[in-house]
């Protein structure tokens, strides 16, 4: 209509020349165009998207299809598939408009399964992601289905893949499945059949089994049974609409903890997340408000906060100023591998026992685990961004005999049981709860245990963000000027004031701190990830996100045991960001958006 009328589709103002109509038709095939423009990508993380019509969305066919392709995959590869079979699971999400829900998508997925003989282990009810991975190796199955976004918008829906070792999959896996995708995307005979499902043998409920099993499995890390009982702290705990209450609070029982006291208005599930703008215990105070407003009725000092599939944890603690310090990923990591290595340790004083035991943390994470390890013996590993990277190395260390005490990321992701070969914020809430309670009787709190930690073992103080960019072309030449930044495979020598002593690339594979200059953490030419280590102590990750439009940094400075002035520190921390957000990401240039606030 617009070229029939003689106007150039070029000219900036070329939609105020369309009449009424002509301009809701644009919109519907701009809308169409996001529907079906493009099949959703299968990677490592599975699927994340938009619940809506179209192969870019979550849709009945879109998880037929996916399911499909999986499971064609898993014949492949497992000749006693039909013996063994899969676990599936869900959250409580759902989209009106669209008719998707997490619930039907897991019972079209089990649908699939059972139409070609596989037996499914189909949770009746939604279950925290934790549980799933549990199953797997609990029930030595041969792959898991969790049908989550965890704390993404409200209208997205997403379908997580665990492997038979019980950890996320990692390539090749991605590439196979999503290869086999594409070769399955009409939907089989019975693929429909809800009702073949539901009534078939093949088909078994997990729910109180693995309820019971998994709470017996988390107490072995109850160490102070005793004086949780005698325990007069009181927490507060908000699973912010998702699946997370009921699972806290039985957690809380199986180690003998006074219940927590319930965010009421975000106890039970809601997809539609009616208290908070964003339903991710990351974001700090906003998704918190609630919780703090019943501390303060309840006389609580702590809150522990779940995202909404229960697999992150948030920690808040009310400071002598009245003030409520919510303590970042990386801080909670340092509390909680303290705690672990040190109740390990009580139970195998031994010296040698410590040559066995491992702690891991992903590479944009603190550097602290090392520092402890470094002092107290033990072995710290760093590994890719994601709990799939961590989850798959802790199993290959457990199956050689190794302790597997602990492994975190900065997103707030814990692993502290390693029946659980993923984050999980459901054990890690009743093992923070603990920790609690023990510093209380030595007259401490965490915030002063936490700098009673970073006195012994030197301050890691941490400054994290992103900045959102829609334009894949800008962020690739953002990316390529850092490695040509003053002639052809080039990197700083220095930012600002700061000189770099090191870097490594992830996407190309080069490390200058190596001899042979390769990095020996694995690299991928699909995402992005740089690597800038400075004089000063400091280090920063800059890198893409697989799942939202956004480049991430990660800055940390190491301090040496003894130097605790941390003003200083803190001061010398936000100098280097901003030289890295003025020198690399020059952010006007390249029309970067700041995080919202």
């Amino acid at each position: 209509n617009a070229v029939g009328k003689g106007i150039k589709l070029t000219s900036p103002s070329w939609l105020t020349r369309l009449d009424p109509l002509e301009k809701s038709m644009y919109g519907a095939l701009e809308e169409l165009q996001k529907c079906f423009g493009a099949r959703m990508e299968f990677g490592t993380a599975g699927l994340r998207a938009a619940m809506g019509p179209g192969v870019s969305c979550m849709n009945d066919l879109t998880i037929i299809q996916t399911t499909q392709g999986f499971c064609a995959y898993l014949e492949k590869s497992f000749p006693d598939l039909k013996e063994r079979g899969v676990v599936i699971g869900f959250d409580a999400r759902a989209h009106p408009a669209s008719g998707g829900c997490s619930k039907r998508f897991a019972t079209l997925a089990a649908t699939v399964m059972i139409s070609r003989g596989v037996p499914v282990y189909l949770f009746h009810d939604i279950t925290p992601t934790p549980f799933v991975p549990f199953a797997v190796s609990h029930l030595s199955l041969c792959a898991g289905i969790m049908v989550t976004a965890s704390h993404n918008p409200k209208q997205d829906n997403g379908y997580k893949v665990y492997w038979e070792n019980g950890a996320q999959i990692i390539p090749p896996h991605d590439c196979g499945i999503a290869s086999a995708i594409s070769e399955n995307l009409e939907p089989w005979p019975q693929s429909w059949d809800e009702n073949l499902a539901l009534n078939s043998l093949l088909l078994k409920d997990p729910y109180e089994d693995m309820c019971r099993e998994y709470f017996k499995a988390v107490q072995q890390h109850c160490f102070h049974r005793d004086l949780n009982k005698s325990s007069e702290v009181k927490f507060v705990h908000t699973s912010v609409h998702g699946v997370g209450h009921t699972f806290v609070q039985s957690v809380f029982k199986a180690f003998d903890l006074c219940p927590p006291f319930a965010v009421v208005e975000q106890k039970d599930p809601d997809p539609e997340f009616p208290t908070v703008k964003y339903p991710n215990p990351e974001e700090g105070e906003g998704v918190l408000t609630l919780s703090f407003a019943l501390a303060e009725k309840e006389g609580a000092t702590v809150v522990l906060a779940n995202d909404p599939d229960a697999d992150r944890l948030a920690v808040a603690e009310k400071q002598k100023s009245g003030q409520w310090r919510v303590f970042s990923g990386n801080e909670l990591g340092a509390l909680l591998g303290w705690w672990l290595f040190r109740c390990w340790k009580e139970r195998h004083p031994e010296p040698a026992a410590l040559k066995d035991v491992y702690m891991l943390a992903s590479t944009v994470s603190s550097k602290i685990l090392r520092a402890i390890a470094l002092k107290e013996g033990f072995h710290f590993e760093e590994t890719l961004t994601g709990f799939k990277w961590m989850g798959n190395r802790a199993k290959q260390l457990l199956d050689q005999g190794k302790t597997m005490l602990f492994a975190f990321e900065e997103a707030i992701g814990y692993m502290c049981c390693p029946a659980v070969l993923d984050k999980d914020g459901v054990s890690a809430a009743a093992i923070t709860a603990e920790l609690t309670s023990y510093l209380v009787t030595q007259g401490t709190t965490l915030t002063q245990k936490l700098n009673a930690i970073f006195d012994e073992y030197g301050y890691h103080i941490s400054k994290n963000s992103y900045f959102i960019c829609h334009d894949q072309d800008i962020i690739q030449q953002l990316f390529e000027r850092l490695r040509n930044y003053i002639g052809k495979d080039t990197y700083p020598k220095e930012c600002g004031e700061f000189a770099v002593s090191a870097v490594r690339d992830l996407t190309t594979g080069y490390d200058s701190s190596q001899p042979d200059k390769k990095a020996t953490l694995p690299t991928s030419r699909s995402s992005q990830m740089i690597t800038f280590t400075f004089s000063n102590g400091g280090v920063a990750t800059m890198r893409t996100s697989g799942t939202e439009p956004k480049i991430k940094y990660y800055t940390e400075l190491c301090a040496a045991p003894g130097n605790s002035d941390v003003k200083q520190l803190k001061a010398e921390l936000d100098n280097l960001v901003d030289a890295i957000v003025q020198y690399f990401f020059e952010p006007e240039k390249n029309k970067l958006k700041p995080r919202p606030e």
